[in-house]
């Protein structure tokens, strides 16, 4: 019972008592000396709606403006509101509600700007397994599309679509959540996503979202009977999976699903052509709790002989130190899925609290592993953590 309580109950009862602070505080403070009851009323307005929208997520109510909703109340009203009274110990209350307001106008900004400043970052990666015939190749990284997002701004995809073409990769490749929750969010994007191209195609991989169980019946269905009687029986969330597995194939991205393939090329050697090859890897999602696991790097890495360049795409980089550095000879790994918490100032992002590896370029032991801050989230906000396209150039060690 403790164990259940410090897991499950604890953190909301934390998050609740950090939303009634500020209200105490401004009412002790100045509500009841001055008998402003109506300004109490208003002042408890936003702690009443986020209360309200956080415990119908905790009924199982998932809904893409309700999330939007939930994180506005929070970013714009309370968290503003918890500094402002947080700071008055330290600070006049004119200077605590000034920085109040200016952390407010940074988060306004994301929501209806941030989200729009898609950048290019560039890495290289360094190996001595890299075969000559690679040296100089350019992988291009896209990851956390979370296309639901974008349902009423198709010029955005459309924009992403362009720059990437822009950037002329070798192989593009993408490391999970192209939706929210459901599969037909793709069906607006799929002429806009099948224009990506490059010479030695487009890989994906899936993502925690990409499994369609947030918010959907999970557990599998009856499996008996006809095949469309079973199919029928199967319960929502598997039935998005199939779906969005077909979707991906059909806008020409080839879905690696704990299995490799190997890129080829040639180069003139002695007066003759010579293959030369590196190897794609991918695997299903493979987290920490609460998310899911479902990859199997052993089954995806069978048959593969011993000191060859391999890249892994993995969604979750938690994955890359506790089962690919010092366990594999992987030299690259690709995954996203942090999104450095769609916030960063400096070097500082909350997404630091939960993940060692949470943005940008690691290297120990000879393998590399690259974080993508990804494109979008399941909210339109970004600020600092912008929308990001990866360049990642190979360069052949000698």
């Amino acid at each position: 019972m403790k164990a259940d309580f410090k897991e499950q109950l604890l953190p909301v009862v934390l998050f609740l008592l950090l939303l009634a602070l500020p209200d105490g505080y401004v009412g002790w403070r100045y509500v009841l000396p001055s008998r402003a009851f109506g300004l109490g009323v208003v002042w408890l307005l936003p702690t009443v709606a986020t209360v309200a929208t956080f415990y119908l997520f905790r009924a199982g109510i998932y809904h893409n403006a309700l999330l939007r909703a939930f994180t506005v109340l929070l970013l714009c009203l309370d968290l503003p509101r918890l500094v402002f009274v947080l700071l008055q110990f330290v600070l006049p209350p004119e200077a605590a509600l000034l920085c109040a307001a200016a952390l407010i106008a940074v988060f306004v900004y994301g929501f209806f700007f941030g989200w729009r400043r898609i950048m290019v970052r560039t890495a290289v990666c360094e190996s001595a397994l890299l075969p000559p015939a690679f040296d100089g190749y350019r992988i291009l990284q896209l990851s956390d599309l979370h296309l639901g997002t974008y349902l009423r701004n198709p010029g955005f995809i459309r924009k992403l679509v362009r720059m990437v073409n822009e950037q002329k990769p070798d192989l593009v490749v993408f490391t999970g959540d192209l939706v929210n929750v459901r599969a037909d969010e793709v069906l607006p994007f799929l002429a806009d996503l099948s224009r990506i191209t490059a010479p030695d195609g487009v890989y994906s991989v899936m993502g925690n979202h990409d499994y369609c169980e947030y918010g959907m019946e999970a557990t599998a269905g009856n499996r008996g009977g006809d095949r469309k009687g079973a199919f029928a029986q199967e319960p929502p969330a598997l039935r998005n999976q199939r779906v969005l597995e077909y979707l991906e194939e059909k806008i020409g991205w080839h879905l690696l699903m704990n299995r490799h393939v190997h890129i080829v090329r040639k180069r003139r050697r002695e007066g003759a052509d010579e293959s030369e090859s590196i190897t794609l890897i991918g695997v299903e999602n493979i987290s920490r709790p609460p998310f899911k696991s479902m990859g199997d790097l052993g089954k995806a890495m069978e048959g593969l002989a011993a000191g060859t360049f391999k890249i892994l795409l993995s969604h979750d980089p938690t994955h890359w130190r506790r089962g690919v550095l010092h366990k594999t000879d992987i030299a690259l790994t690709l995954s996203g899925h942090t999104h450095a918490g769609q916030l960063k100032i400096g070097r500082f992002s909350p997404a630091k609290w939960a993940y060692h590896e949470w943005g940008g370029k690691y290297v120990e032991d000879g393998s590399m592993l690259y974080v993508s801050l990804g494109i979008g989230g399941t909210v339109p906000f970004r600020f600092g953590a912008w929308p990001e396209v990866n360049v990642i150039r190979l360069v052949r060690r000698q």
